[in-house]
């Protein structure tokens, strides 16, 4: 019999196949929840009617709505358990996932923060210790404190005497935040409690920090009302929030995200105002002389308007002058050196001139700058002297993804991370001084990481634009043209996919399937032009460049249109609802999660109007309208044979509301032409993705990728021989 991995995982038996084509036939008389039509539910958009009939799926507190959900969840449910390796996936992922996590140590005075998760539980403990051999003590075990393990903690900040941490809470997976604070002294919490943050870290300043919260949203819209009127504080320890002093706000514009930061040194406050994720205002004030600032203080512009991306990475004292990192004049991004008392741009001085790689991003620590690069999505790291000179290349362990390097000025080393596709994280300790490294923890994995490759290729889109994919598989792995095979990518807000490490994913690898993702146009992996050739009426280059990786797998016999599955999520999930929608015919199965799936609708929820500067607005103009509709993917659903698709989404995701989820396979399900099931997968007690407990992480994935083998007909080899579906022997 063939050892090949492929031929043992599909041919589990030899009469596998069959067994789990029979596993199907229930979709040919499944019967879907049915979804009331709501009459009359539409808008006339600039001269055009668009019904909406299931709109009222957008009021997630109604009981209608959560009796729709239930009954959702239990088909979805139903068919799930007819996959006779659904517990044994789940077994074996938990396997792979129980081993030991540490993330980078955090420093504090003479106290270090570490995160570790000993494996399986729920979230991450927060651990302290005296000295970086001390020995570690729990800070904050979230575990405790929720035994479910829907409540997380971030460290937020620590306050420039190093006596006091700000700390983040959140539930359920909600962007909504409470920040707490810990007196270091004694390791325990004080009186102080802030809410309705989101989308706001602590920057302190004396006895005190500056944060950015919202009004208290009216009861029952929490979770799906618009976010609106963000403004910044500054809260001083001891006092309740009643008391604290209103920095900034904008009265006449709701429509703003805003926030505050200090300089290390608190010389400076810097304050960061935008309409949403794309362009910002960036302002600054002298703390020096000014004090806190108030919402009538004037404060000194950098960068006016929303056309460009202009940051202060910091103050240096030893010449009065800011490092800022911008795009202006320089799509890939530049370091400039701005005097405070000047700083038009007529006065920006080059520190690190624009190169024709990406500069991801700028950092300090010890007296020295840290740039990273990005060089065909992967990582490049130079060292300089704080003016710009003396280049030095660091030297990473393998090509992949890196991060960290920065710190306090005065500090003599500092930490940096490593991953890729088959390595889930290696953390150094970084001598700035002598720029050696060498390693503070690497975890010991159930698997042998050396049996795998990962290639990067280029492929042509639509258009001509020549586009990278990175491809992993073991190496023994043929290119048959049947291999099951994830296509996974986001291709938006100037995000950057780079090798990265998912433990889910060796549920694919290691049975020989094939792992490809792809940096589409929209993402920021080539700079701004590579950004903006995917946004607004470009968007559909980058629903053409997935499409593209697709075919080129096919093509290139790595898989087929029978063994290909897509995936992607919040902006990605909006990829995969288009791209099932224009090309149903070219995937097999479809994993849209937690997608922006009402390109009509979006703005008006939660923090949807932040997304308007990446997507447009139907409301803004006829002109955004017409190229909105022509990809929404709910507007898009027609009669069609549509691949086996399991819709993923949260019922506290109040990121990208459900409701885009609801609406889209509502519409789905009776559009559906084919067999192949189209089902909805509503995760409670969760939102977005950030927080969700281990327990709940491998409920997901094991339902996932139970989804993906069984519709493909396949079985995975973990002792299946004799099991097969309720019903089907």
């Amino acid at each position: 019999m063939s050892t090949h991995p492929l031929r043992t995982f599909s041919l589990v038996a030899i009469c596998g196949l069959a067994t789990a084509m029979i596993a199907q036939r229930p979709t040919e008389t499944m019967k879907y929840p049915e979804t009331r039509k709501q009459r009359g539910a539409g808008d006339t958009l600039h001269g055009t009617w668009v019904a909406d009939p299931y709109r009222w799926l957008e009021t997630d507190t109604s009981i209608e709505t959560a009796d729709w959900v239930a009954r959702q969840n239990a088909v979805t449910d139903a068919f799930l358990s007819q996959v006779p390796f659904r517990k044994d996936i789940a077994k074996r992922y938990e396997e792979l996932y129980n081993f030991p996590k540490v993330g980078a140590p955090f420093k504090v005075g003479e106290f270090y923060f570490i995160e570790k998760n000993s494996g399986l539980q729920n979230q991450f403990v927060i651990y302290v210790r005296k000295g970086l051999s001390g020995e570690d003590k729990v800070f904050i075990d979230p575990n405790a404190v929720d035994p479910a393990g829907t409540t997380t903690f971030n460290l937020l900040g620590a306050s420039a005497d190093d006596r006091y941490m700000a700390v983040g809470v959140q539930r359920a997976g909600s962007d909504w935040q409470e920040i707490t604070v810990y007196d270091l002294t004694t390791m325990k919490q004080t009186n102080d409690l802030l809410k309705w943050a989101k989308f706001s870290g602590a920057s302190w300043y004396k006895n005190g920090f500056f944060y950015s919260r919202y009004p208290e949203p009216a009861k029952g819209t929490e979770l799906s009302g618009a976010s609106k009127f963000q403004k910044v504080y500054y809260h001083k320890l001891g006092d309740t929030q009643e008391k604290d002093a209103l920095v900034w706000e904008d009265k006449s514009n709701g429509d703003l995200y805003v926030g505050c930061g200090v300089t290390e040194g608190e010389e400076f406050a810097t304050l960061y105002i935008s309409t949403g994720t794309d362009g910002y205002e960036m302002y600054f004030h002298d703390l020096r002389s000014g004090g806190i600032p108030k919402p009538a203080t004037k404060w000194k512009a950098l960068q006016t308007g929303f056309a460009h991306k202009t940051r202060i990475v910091d103050f240096v004292p030893a010449t009065g002058k800011f490092l800022v990192v911008t795009e202006v004049d320089a799509p890939n991004y530049r370091l400039v050196e701005v005097d405070p008392g000047k700083p038009e741009q007529g006065n920006w001085k080059n520190v690190i001139p624009e190169k024709k790689e990406l500069l991801q991003g700028v950092s300090t620590g010890g007296n020295v700058l840290f740039a990273e690069y990005l060089k065909d999505a992967t990582s490049r790291f130079y060292r300089y002297a704080m003016d710009g000179t003396g280049e030095q290349a660091i030297a990473l362990p393998d090509i992949g993804s890196a991060g960290g390097f920065g710190g306090k000025r005065d500090a003599t080393f500092g930490f940096y991370s490593f991953t890729s596709f088959t390595d889930p994280g290696t953390t150094y300790k970084y001598d700035y001084a002598t720029g050696k490294s060498e390693v503070f923890f690497r975890p010991e994995l159930k698997f042998d990481p050396s049996q795998y490759i990962t290639e990067q290729v280029f492929y042509s889109s639509k258009d001509g634009t020549q586009v990278p994919m990175f491809i992993v598989r073991r190496k023994d792995v043929e290119l048959n043209g049947q291999n099951p095979t994830m296509l996974y990518a986001y291709g938006g807000f100037n995000i950057s996919l780079s090798p990265s490490f998912s433990t889910s994913r060796m549920l694919l690898l290691e049975q020989g399937g094939i792992y490809a993702q792809p940096s589409l146009r929209g993402g920021g992996e080539y700079g701004e032009d590579w950004h903006k050739a995917g946004m607004k009426e470009k968007k559909q280059n980058v629903f053409d460049d997935f499409i593209a990786a697709a075919e080129y797998l096919i093509a290139n016999k790595y898989t087929d249109s029978e063994h290909l599955a897509v995936n992607g999520g919040s902006n990605g999930g909006l990829l995969v609802g288009a791209v099932i929608t224009q090309r149903p015919e070219l995937f097999k199965v479809a994993f849209p999660e937690v997608g922006v799936l009402d390109m009509l609708r979006y703005q008006k929820f939660t923090a949807g109007f932040g997304w308007v500067p990446e997507y447009g607005s139907a409301d803004n103009s006829k002109e955004e309208f017409d190229y909105l509709i022509k990809y929404s993917p709910l507007h898009n659903v027609k009669p069609a044979n549509y691949p086996a698709t399991m819709v993923m989404t949260a019922d506290h995701d109040d990121r990208v509301v459900p409701a885009h989820s609801f609406k889209f396979i509502s519409a789905l399900q009776p559009a559906q032409q084919g067999t192949a099931p189209v089902l909805i997968r509503v995760q409670t007690q969760a939102g977005h993705g950030a927080g969700m407990p281990t327990s709940k992480i491998i409920e997901q994935q094991a339902d996932k990728w139970s989804f993906f083998f069984h519709n493909m007909g396949l079985a995975p080899a973990y002792g299946l021989q004799d099991k097969s579906p309720s019903g089907t022997r």
